[in-house]
């Protein structure tokens, strides 16, 4: 196969072979509880230097509460896929816990731009397209798949993808590689004990994500009983043979909403903003991470049952969502 044109951008060398034996080896297939705190579950499966993806952002049904753990631990040098970020990039920025971005949409505020020019930081380009078809060759176990755009465009230019001589109409083709991420965080709507989970409404690429990852952690608004997953097994987005952990997190994305169950708190976000422009992140995380030791520590001493009964009546609960 010629290459006839490549992208400058890094990218991590696809190896599908040691992805299906990982898999094959390490993934637990028996229904046992995989139910345990945010703290066990990022000490155990995040490590400094671990290529991290998520779905979604802290705006709508974001794993906030396992942003902020991650930030907490104070994790290092991880690689982050931010498909389509908002403040949750920048969050972690500020927390000391990436150096490097593949960025497909993205917020760049005040913290991400110092971290850039510090050199603190690494951005490669991509397209939200992109980085999802990235993760679904890496859920079909291939190096890479094809895609008809990124070509002829300065993001092709800073990113990883290659261009080759279709062998089927002669054509030029786009080729990104595949990403196997070393441990993702979803958060989802309701999951039973065992990692069987349902997502409602839109995602950006929730199966995908799960598929193409070597460890899963799920943060779950609620544990439902597994007979309700049974009853319905056309409701479940993520199996439970994927998951390597089951967070139970009421309100998990706040600030952020989750469609059908609550809004999001728009003061805690400018909050951060605030935070941004006046160079005083290291306060706000204090605030925020440091200086409470659980998501329900905070959401009880920094948000109150008020706010969170505020948020509830925000969200219009959709008739028989969950039925």
């Amino acid at each position: 196969m010629e290459v006839l044109a490549s992208g400058i951008g890094e990218y991590r060398q696809p190896d599908p072979d040691g992805f299906r034996e990982y898999v094959r080896t390490h993934k637990e297939r028996r229904l046992v509880s995989k139910v345990m705190t945010e703290q066990e579950a990022v000490s155990r499966f995040v490590q400094d230097g671990d290529y991290l993806a998520y779905d979604q952002n802290v705006a709508v049904r974001g794993p906030t509460s396992l942003f902020r753990e991650i930030i907490r631990q104070r994790k290092k040098n991880l690689w982050i896929a931010a498909k389509f970020t908002w403040t949750d990039a920048s969050m972690l920025v500020a927390g000391g816990c990436v150096s490097k971005i593949d960025v497909g949409w993205m917020e760049t505020g005040k913290v991400i731009n110092e971290a850039i020019q510090k050199g603190e930081i690494k951005l490669i380009e991509w397209s939200n397209g992109a980085l999802a078809y990235r993760h679904l060759a890496g859920a079909l176990g291939v190096p890479f798949l094809p895609m008809r755009y990124l070509v002829g465009t300065d993001t092709f230019t800073q990113s990883g993808a290659k261009v080759i001589e279709d062998p089927y109409t002669g054509q030029r083709i786009c080729l990104v590689p595949a990403l196997n991420p070393d441990v993702s965080i979803i958060h989802v709507h309701q999951c039973d004990v065992y990692g069987n989970a349902r997502v409602m409404g839109a995602g950006v690429a929730p199966m995908e994500i799960a598929m193409s990852s070597m460890k899963l952690i799920l943060s779950t608004e609620e544990i439902i009983d597994q007979q309700a997953i049974r009853r319905q097994p056309q409701r479940t987005t993520i199996p439970y043979y994927l998951v390597d952990a089951v967070v139970v997190a009421p309100f998990g994305s706040y600030p952020g909403s989750t469609p059908g169950l609550y809004g999001a708190d728009i003061e805690h976000w400018l909050e951060f903003a605030g935070a941004q422009m006046q160079g005083k992140t290291d306060e706000y995380l204090e605030k925020w991470v440091f200086s409470v030791a659980s998501h329900e520590e905070m959401l009880d001493k920094r948000v109150g049952a008020k706010k969170l009964l505020q948020l509830r009546q925000a969200e219009t609960i959709r008739e028989g969502y969950y039925e």
